[in-house]
C-alpha cells in the first residue's frame, strides 16, 4: 500500500491537461466518460478531480464489495441524490446504461456521473443508445511529452524510450520500467482480448502485435500478414479493429485531396504508445534505441502521437501517392490544413516528393519535426523545430486557408 500511495503521490505532480477538459464537460453533461487503455491513469484522474467535489463517491466495479454496494442501482443512487458518483470499469456492466438514463433524467443535475473505461467498445456502444445527448466522451491518453515538459523537462528522451504509461515512466530504471511494459502487454492479451473469446488463440494475435511493432509507420497490408499468420485477411482486420478500438494502435487514415494523382488507399498503423513500441522490439535503453533500425520510425510515431494528442479538435491525416510523393502528418479543421514531416535527425532536409506533395495538396508551409534545440527556417516556406515547437506552430499560427 506504502508503494501505491508513492506512485499516486508522483503521478499527481504531472499535471493533466485532461483535467480542465473534464470539469468542462461536467458543467455540460449529466454524464462525462473518460476512456483510455488500462494504467494510464484514468483512476488517479478521477482521485484529483473528486477532491474539489463536495460529496464523491468512487467505485471500482472490479472489487466485488463496491459492486454489492450497486446490486439495486436505483436504490444506490436513491440514498445518494447529492453525490458525484463515479464508476471505473464501468464496461463490467454492460446492463447498467439503461439504468444510468433514467437516474439522469430523474436528477438533471449536470456532472452527476463520471464513467471510467478501460477501451471497451461496449462501453461506448451501450451508453451511445442509452445516454445519447447526456454523456461527453474524453479519451485519456497516457503522460504526453507537453505534460512531463511542464515538470520534467530534462526527461524528455526517457519519455520517448518509456512511453507515457506513469508506472512505466515514473520507474526508477530502464530496466524495470521494461519489466512492467513486458507484464502489462502479456496481461492486456490474456485479461482484454484472449479471456473475452475462446476463439482468439494468444499466441496468434501475440505475433501480430509484434509484427504490426516490426511494420511501425507502414502501410496496412492485411492479407500480406494473414498468410504470415496463416489467418484471413478479415480475421486480421478484426484484430486490428480490437487493438485500435483499444488504443494500443493508431491507424492513420490517408488524405484524399482534391487530387487526380493516383494515391494510396491503405492506413499506416503506428504503436501508439512509443514505449510499448520499444519493448514489442525488444529496445530497453535509447543506446538500443539509437542503432536499431526502427529509430527513424519509432521519432516519427513519437512526434505524431504527441501533436495529435495536443491537437485533439483537429482530424489526423497522412498524404501519399503511388509514386511516392508524401506528408506524414496533415491536420484539417474546417478548410484548415497543417503539414507536418518527422525526421529523426538534427540536420534535416525537404525531398522533392514533399515539396510535390505541398503543391499537390495547395498546402503552403512545412513544419519539420526533429529532435533538435530551438527551431529554425531552412527556408521562407519550412520550419525545422522539436515537438513542442511543433505544437506550438499548430496552435498558433495563421492558418492557411484551401
Amino acid at each position: 500500500m506504502h508503494i501505491v500511495n508513492i506512485n499516486y503521490r508522483m503521478q499527481t505532480l504531472i499535471k493533466r491537461q485532461t483535467i480542465a477538459q473534464v470539469r468542462e464537460f461536467m458543467e455540460i453533461f449529466p454524464a462525462v466518460a473518460i476512456l483510455g487503455p488500462r494504467q494510464s491513469g484514468k483512476s488517479t484522474l478521477a482521485g484529483m478531480i473528486g477532491k474539489s467535489i463536495a460529496n464523491f463517491i468512487y467505485l471500482d466495479l472490479e472489487n466485488p464489495a463496491d459492486l454489492r454496494r450497486i446490486d439495486d442501482v436505483q436504490l444506490f443512487f436513491d440514498h445518494n441524490p447529492d453525490s458525484t458518483v463515479c464508476l471505473d470499469e464501468v464496461q463490467l456492466l454492460p446492463d447498467i446504461f439503461p439504468e444510468l438514463r433514467s437516474i439522469i433524467d430523474r436528477s438533471r443535475r449536470k456532472g452527476k456521473l463520471i464513467l471510467l473505461g478501460s477501451a471497451s467498445r461496449e462501453l461506448v456502444n451501450k451508453s451511445s443508445e442509452s445516454l445519447a445527448g447526456r454523456i461527453g466522451y474524453i479519451e485519456l491518453t497516457p503522460f504526453t511529452l507537453s505534460e512531463i515538459e511542464r515538470k520534467q523537462p530534462e526527461k524528455k528522451a526517457i519519455h520517448w524510450i518509456r512511453g507515457g504509461f506513469p508506472l512505466s515512466y515514473l520507474a526508477k530504471t530502464d530496466k524495470q520500467s521494461y519489466i512492467w511494459r513486458k507484464a502489462y502487454l502479456r496481461s492486456y492479451l490474456e485479461r482484454d482480448l484472449v479471456q473475452g473469446s475462446n476463439s482468439i488463440p494468444l499466441m496468434t494475435v501475440s505475433r501480430m502485435l509484434q509484427m504490426l511493432a516490426h511494420n511501425h509507420g507502414q502501410l496496412f497490408n492485411s492479407s500480406r500478414l494473414g498468410e504470415s499468420l496463416n489467418v484471413s485477411h478479415n480475421t486480421i482486420r478484426n484484430y486490428l479493429d480490437f487493438f485500435t478500438k483499444s488504443f494500443l494502435v493508431r491507424t492513420l487514415q490517408p488524405y484524399l485531396a482534391n487530387s487526380k494523382k493516383r494515391l494510396t488507399k491503405s492506413p499506416r498503423i503506428f504503436i501508439r504508445d512509443s514505449g510499448l513500441l520499444h519493448c514489442l522490439l525488444e529496445i530497453e535503453n535509447m543506446n538500443q534505441l539509437l542503432g536499431h533500425p526502427v529509430y527513424g520510425a519509432s521519432w516519427e510515431g513519437y512526434a505524431i502521437e504527441n501533436i495529435i494528442a495536443a491537437m485533439d479538435e483537429w482530424e489526423p491525416w497522412f498524404y501519399r501517392t503511388a509514386t511516392g510523393c508524401e506528408i506524414d502528418l496533415v491536420l484539417t479543421k474546417g478548410s484548415n490544413r497543417i503539414a507536418f514531416e518527422c525526421k529523426a535527425t538534427k540536420s534535416p532536409s525537404v525531398t522533392k516528393g514533399t515539396y510535390k506533395a505541398l503543391q499537390d495538396t495547395g498546402i503552403k508551409e512545412l513544419f519539420i519535426v526533429s529532435p533538435v534545440s530551438g527551431q529554425f527556417y531552412i527556408n521562407k516556406n519550412v520550419i525545422v523545430g522539436d515537438i513542442k515547437h511543433a505544437i506550438a506552430y499548430a496552435k498558433g499560427k495563421e492558418l492557411l486557408k484551401k
